[in-house]
């Protein structure tokens, strides 16, 4: 019986036994990669070059843009490395990285997603107090409280993981070193233990999510008194796919950590896994911004590399406005 100070490396989920579908793998997980670092580097670059862009709500964005950098590198590229190379093994070290910085980096971007919420329904819901809510130093303030709470929760679980003795071998059923899958090689009979780190994880994203629900069910009521219908599709148009993301996120997170035994198979968690590790980080600028005209414009201007202080005088709008199209 073999205990965790053994173990020097672990393997990863392979997904394909032939090196064809192993370069396919790699080449569908670079094209999946470089768009996420595409979309939202352009968005941190935008908002860094665009004076008229640094307003709360392109802030939290901002924010939002380097956790999904962060998040889709702490698990793709090397996922992307085994491929190419046809191995299975990541370092003990590496392993205990990626158990810290995945969660950490997801629940900061899951509290930076609440804390975007109340932005809109401040927004819509109360724009005469938008300045006093909102001032530069209660956004510093609440984007602090979302990093520090991510690595919180990712010191929570990960020293609750590595604390527990591992005899089931160092194989792990999935690309990248998850926590439920680390607990699955485990022999001890901590299931208290585990429990209440998982409840404890459980309540607090329900409470945000609740907390995002009601942010929009209040915004709805608000739009629906709008005498324009058109008004009304584009309120509908850009909260909806966010409420799409935000319940993607949520349940194949509570399916992948909840999930009972007996429906679990290792192509099934790939895909659930994949769902809110991968699709998020890509598909956020494209539902965040990509509909944003400040943004598209100054995505143009500084492809063109015309970004100078006067240049986006032209477009200068109510950025805190939800309703951008």
């Amino acid at each position: 019986m073999s205990n965790s100070s053994f173990i020097t490396e672990f393997l990863l989920l392979q997904f394909a036994d032939t090196r064809e579908l192993q370069l396919l793998h790699f080449a569908l997980f670079l094209g999946i990669y470089l768009a996420a670092l595409l979309g939202n580097g352009l968005i941190l670059t935008a908002i860094a070059c665009d004076h008229h862009l640094h307003t709360p709500m392109y802030f939290f964005l901002l924010n939002l843009a380097l956790l999904d950098l962060g998040s889709i590198s702490t698990t793709v590229p090397k996922a992307m490395a085994n491929s190419l190379h046809d191995t299975r093994a990541i370092s003990y070290e590496g392993c205990a990285a990626q158990v810290f910085l995945f969660p950490f980096l997801m629940s900061a971007e899951y509290f930076i997603l609440t804390v975007m919420a109340y932005d809109r329904y401040v927004a819509v819901c109360k724009p005469l107090h938008y300045g006093s809510l909102l001032g530069s130093r209660a956004c510093a303030q609440m984007a602090a409280a979302a990093w520090g709470s991510g690595v919180l929760c990712a010191l929570l679980h990960t020293a609750n993981t590595f604390s527990l003795p591992l005899c089931g071998g160092n194989s792990v059923d999935q690309f990248f070193c998850e926590i439920p899958q680390i607990l699955k090689i485990s022999c001890s009979r901590s299931y208290l233990r585990n429990f209440w780190v998982l409840v404890i994880g459980a309540c607090l994203a329900s409470m945000c999510f609740v907390f995002i629900l009601f942010s929009y069910v209040q915004i709805f009521r608000v739009v629906l008194r709008m005498p324009s219908e058109q008004g009304q599709h584009k309120a509908f148009s850009t909260c909806l796919p966010h409420l799409f993301v935000v319940s993607l996120f949520i349940s194949t997170g509570f399916f992948a950590y909840l999930k009972p035994p007996s429906i679990s198979s290792p192509y099934l968690n790939l895909v659930v896994t994949a769902l809110y590790s991968v699709m998020p980080p890509t598909l956020n600028p494209f539902i965040y911004s990509m509909r944003n005209k400040e943004l598209k414009i100054s995505n143009t201007l500084l492809v063109a590399g015309r970004m100078t202080k006067n240049t986006t005088d032209t477009h200068v709008v109510r950025s805190h406005s939800l309703f951008i199209t």
